[in-house]
């Protein structure tokens, strides 16, 4: 008969295990709901009222389905979460990169006007009497609208890639799901379709290694991101307009945007074996 220290460690590997096989499950469950949820909230909106350019009742799919998952695996959900809300953490070297993600909207949406410049020779600028609601309204339903997308897509779903994959690629397959979850897209023309895709995936890697190491605040920090870009768009840039060309040169915007934190990635990953090397021959253990 095995010991009990023995039984113990085999119950250890098989909870271990169970966890790293169970990621797929959690993963399609919250897919599932995500795209159900959104739909269903997509279709009673009209009932509602409540104007498109406010917020759109299908971005609260990701956050119903995070309230799926946290009913089949209440556990799990405190792990992935964890470090959505404030802490006290010390930011450290993570204060610059933070800034840095809250100044790329700015990036993309300068881009997108210089595109439009340069192809169409003028900028749709819309004012913000153009909307029948205070600014102050469209900004805090807009912000409200990204963080019940965020919470599942960078503080549910990301971490939960990050347990099987790298930072780029949990982050790009979160922007293809991401990009996927806006069924009505591609009821467009397949480059506007591919336009919208890229630029998902390009933000989503932009916030998957701007929040990598992050343990505070991911929320407002993901959603922030997320309205700073649905208001340029909205105020500056046409690409809410189902043209194609605003949408390809979105997504051109994303990708360029996205290419200097792929690029400091690199230069991070490459020299941390060099300062493991230098640690080691100074005699750090």
């Amino acid at each position: 008969m095995p010991g009990t220290e023995q039984v113990q460690q085999r119950a250890g590997r098989a909870g271990r295990s169970g966890r790293r096989n169970g990621w797929a499950a959690e993963a399609g469950v919250f897919l599932v709901v995500a795209f159900v949820a959104a739909g269903l909230c997509g279709a009673v909106q009209p009932a509602t009222g409540i104007p498109p350019e406010v917020v759109q009742l299908t971005q609260s799919g990701p956050a119903v389905a995070v309230a799926a998952v946290a009913l089949l695996w209440p556990g799990r959900i405190r792990d992935r979460l964890a470090g959505t809300l404030p802490t006290r953490e010390r930011t450290g070297g993570t204060a610059a990169r933070r800034a840095a993600l809250l100044l790329t909207p700015v990036l993309i949406i300068a881009l997108c006007a210089g595109g439009s410049l340069l192809t169409s020779g003028s900028l749709p600028v819309t004012g913000p009497q153009a909307f029948a609601h205070p600014v102050v309204l469209v900004l805090a339903a807009q912000l409200l609208g990204a963080c019940a997308e965020e919470i599942g897509w960078r503080c549910h779903l990301q971490p939960l890639l990050r347990t099987r994959f790298g930072p780029v690629t949990a982050s790009a397959l979160v922007g293809v799901a991401w990009g996927l979850w806006h069924v009505p897209v591609f009821t467009h023309e397949p480059a506007y379709a591919a336009g919208f895709l890229l630029a998902t995936t390009a933000m989503s890697v932009i916030l998957g290694l701007a929040l990598e190491g992050v343990r505070s605040n991911r929320l407002l920090l993901a959603g922030g991101f997320h309205t700073l870009v649905n208001l340029g768009m909205l105020y500056v840039t046409d690409e809410t307009a189902a043209a194609t060309a605003p949408m390809l040169i979105l997504g051109a915007a994303c990708l360029a945007a996205a290419l200097p934190w792929l690029a400091a990635t690199r230069r991070a990953a490459q020299s941390a074996p060099d300062r493991i090397t230098d640690a080691t021959a100074h005699g750090v253990r």
